[in-house]
């Protein structure tokens, strides 16, 4: 089988018999990006839990708070704090979107979290730099 110069890639190819795997032994040329622009990922939106939930979860199943805030038994109003970024997930309320997205639980904490700890170094602006890491 030839492969084009272009698109050199290694294969996997089962054998019937064993289940074991061969290869063309040609391996794919690693990629690099060509643009020249470098992201700074401190000047990017920060999103934070309720922003991915209505974004990610709600809006492509067409689901409104109060819709949600009934499947998953809580109050419409700390559903609507969680999504505006008023109040911050909780075990309980991240074990409920859990179970009803099928998500892993803590997926929602996680999130909450992550957004914290970016707001937290941007809040600190360099003074990270400062502090000599010290092994235990």
């Amino acid at each position: 089988m030839r492969f084009p110069e272009t698109a050199l890639a290694s294969i996997p190819f089962p054998l019937i018999g064993n289940g074991v795997y061969v290869s063309s032994g040609r391996t794919e040329m690693p990629m690099a990006s060509k643009s020249r622009t470098i992201t700074d990922s401190e000047s990017l939106h920060n999103s934070h839990a309720g922003e991915l939930l209505v974004s990610e979860f709600m809006e492509p199943l067409d689901l409104d708070s109060a819709a949600l805030a009934e499947e998953i038994a809580v109050d419409v109003a700390r559903l609507e704090a969680m999504i505006d970024g008023s109040a911050r997930v909780d075990g309980e309320l991240d074990l409920r979107l859990a179970r009803y997205f099928c998500m892993s639980e803590g997926f929602f904490l996680r999130l909450q979290d992550q957004f914290e700890i970016r707001e937290a170094k941007r809040a600190l602006n360099g003074e990270l730099d400062r502090i000599v890491p010290r092994a235990a």
